[in-house]
Formats: C-alpha cells, structure tokens, sequence
C-alpha cells in the first residue's frame, strides 16, 4: 500500500503576502484555546490535539461539500499503522454540528480522529474564508495551508511527507513489480 519513497518535503512555511496584519505567533495562541467538539459532544481546547504529539490537522469546508467529501475518503486510506510508527496523529476538524461526525466519518470510511468547531471561531482567527487561504509558521503548528478554493487541498502525500510519515498510493490500478 506504501508509494514509491519520495524525498522529504523540506518547504518553509511562510508567512502569507497582503494577508491579515496580526502576527501569525498571536492568532495560532488564539485559536489554541478554542474549543473544538469531539462526535460525542465533548469539548476540548483546540492546542490539546496537537500539545503532546505531532499531529496533522485538516480543516474542511463543510461535511457537505463533494471535493471535502472525496479528499477525507482519500484520508481514509491513510494506514493507522503509517501513523502510529511515526507517532502522528491524523486529525480532520469541520465546521459543523458535533451530531454530524460519525455519518461523515461512515460515508467516508474515516476512521481518524475527527472534531468540529461549530462556532467556526478557529476558521476565522486563522482567516479561512466562507466560499472560495494562505500559509502561517507557529511554535507548534510546523505547516499551515488555508484553501484558496474547494479545489486547493494539499496532495494527501505531502502532508504525509511533512510529518515523515510513509506515503500512500492512491492510484486504483495494481502495481507491477519489476523483479
């Protein structure tokens, strides 16, 4: 199930040009004591999910948009064994109620951990937009993308890459081993 090896990605995050004025440092301690909801109900501080592991946090639009939908059954595939051996947690956070987790996590086949910020006051600290992103570095946050539109995921892989977990082939067709 693992893809060919790829060299690490080694990209810089950078701060975002023309984008909000507010240090990037000051807006990730905001949006760290933000609540998020687990599919219970839960409530935990967003800085909880990611304080004692490295772990990759994906904000989607909404559990009703198709390209949100298609990329965390894309997730999904991701192999828990991958992430646990390199102690990294897989975390998708939406912008929804609580009580719509686990149908989005059984439509999708996820079986990583999900949340919600129903508020959406994470969404909008961090300046992800309604409708059709940026990047910002943090103490703790070692890569951020905002979607510039439904169409702007980062490629699954590198994710992965960044967080030197093993990556995954998407591709549906068998692989030829070449002996």
């Amino acid at each position: 199930m693992a893809g060919p090896a790829a060299p690490p990605v080694t990209q810089q995050v950078e701060r975002a040009r023309g984008c909000e004025r507010r240090p990037e440092q000051e807006r990730l301690r905001e949006a760290a004591r933000c609540p998020v909801l687990d599919a219970d109900g839960r409530s935990v501080p967003f800085q909880a999910l990611y304080a004692e592991q490295k772990a990759i946090v994906l904000f989607v639009r909404n559990f009703l948009c198709y390209t949100c939908k298609e990329y965390v059954e894309d997730l999904a595939k991701v192999p828990k064994a991958f992430l646990q051996e390199s102690n990294v947690r897989l975390i998708v956070i939406g912008q929804s109620s609580y009580h719509h987790i686990k149908s989005f996590c059984s439509l999708t086949g996820y079986t990583h951990e999900m949340y919600v910020d129903p508020q959406r006051e994470i969404y909008k600290i961090l300046g992800m937009k309604r409708g059709e992103g940026n990047k910002a570095s943090g103490n703790e946050v070692h890569f951020l993308h905002l979607d510039k539109n439904r169409l702007d995921h980062v490629p699954i892989n590198t994710i992965l890459q960044l967080a030197g977990v093993k990556t995954v082939n998407f591709s549906n067709r068998p692989q030829i081993i070449d002996i």
